[in-house]
């Protein structure tokens, strides 16, 4: 793991992208570059992984890592079985490293990032960023690759500004629209007290909340939106897919396909086919904000050896 170069991509290649799964059980996803092949996150048993990615004629064999945003169950499930197997290196915070530690009572090969930096996987340049959940140190991913940026924002209360500002720049986004307001209050399986958590500004992304970001970062590039998360007992996918086509229809951002992913089986796999690209000027551009940088201008990012990892 290293630190972001500063020299300009190659050539593009095409980037495969797939849901294996999402939703209140397990989450998992796959990306797919020239050289490069990563989970982020784990949260199915390692048997399920398998025979997720034998859907797409993959195998875990040929993985180069696994990215974890944070250590609820259902996303790291099947992180340590899987990882300990195949002598994968796992890239997370410290904090997600030891409450992982805590709650399988074993250590990890653990490629260890501060939350905020950005470093390199084979050709994947990953930009790491807090978001607002009640776990440790909850992150999300803005993976760039040499054909398009993959926005990764799930487990959330809200979206803070600096959350907005990391995404904007992505061509496809996965984003959280975990429950219908209505049927959470309505639902009488769940306590109270959990209701709060869910419903907090540290808990999960309504389908409102899900659509407002939304329309807070679509541009012209954008080219994808997948729903995560999705409650089983609490949305239904036609909720979550009309809050936000409606959002996006109001504003003419009829472009970007919304896709509800599923719990039980994979997504169709997203191909990228370009170069990162900022949003077009001219269309859709007041939702674009530039981000602010990582680092002030007087200061210069930590310099971290080749395959190291970034320690606090």
């Amino acid at each position: 793991m290293r630190s972001a170069p500063t020299t300009s991509y190659r050539l593009a290649v095409p980037v495969q992208f797939t849901i294996l799964g999402s939703g209140s059980n397990g989450n998992c996803a796959y990306l797919e570059t020239d050289d490069t092949r990563l989970l982020i996150d784990a949260g199915f048993s390692g048997k399920q992984i398998r025979e997720r990615l034998a859907t797409i004629a993959r195998s875990p064999e040929g993985l180069n890592g696994i990215l974890i945003t944070h250590e609820h169950s259902d996303h790291i499930q099947g992180l340590v079985g899987l990882a300990s197997k195949l002598n994968l290196p796992i890239y997370c915070n410290r904090l997600t490293k030891e409450a992982i530690e805590r709650h399988t009572k074993g250590r990890i090969n653990a490629q260890i990032f501060i939350t905020g930096s950005t470093f390199e996987v084979g050709d994947v340049i990953v930009d790491t960023f807090s978001v607002p959940h009640d776990a440790d140190d909850p992150v999300g991913f803005m993976l760039r690759t040499p054909s398009g940026n993959i926005g990764f924002l799930t487990d959330l209360g809200h979206a803070t500004k600096l959350v907005l500002e990391r995404v904007r720049s992505a061509n496809v986004l996965v984003l959280e629209t975990n429950h219908d307001i209505k049927m959470l209050q309505e639902d009488l399986r769940r306590p109270w007290s959990l209701k709060q958590r869910i419903l907090s500004r540290h808990g999960h992304l309504s389908n409102e909340a899900g659509a407002e970001v939304a329309e807070q970062v679509v541009h012209a590039g954008m080219e994808q939106i997948y729903l995560g998360h999705l409650s089983r007992d609490c949305n239904k996918p036609e909720l979550a897919l009309r809050a936000v086509n409606e959002r996006l229809q109001k504003m003419g951002a009829t472009h970007v396909r919304v896709e509800a992913t599923c719990q039980k089986t994979p997504s169709a796999t997203f191909q990228l086919n370009k170069r990162p690209t900022p949003p077009a000027a001219g269309i859709l551009s007041e939702t674009f904000t530039p981000a602010v940088p990582e680092f002030p201008p007087t200061t210069t990012p930590p310099q971290i050896p080749p395959h190291q990892p970034m320690l606090l």
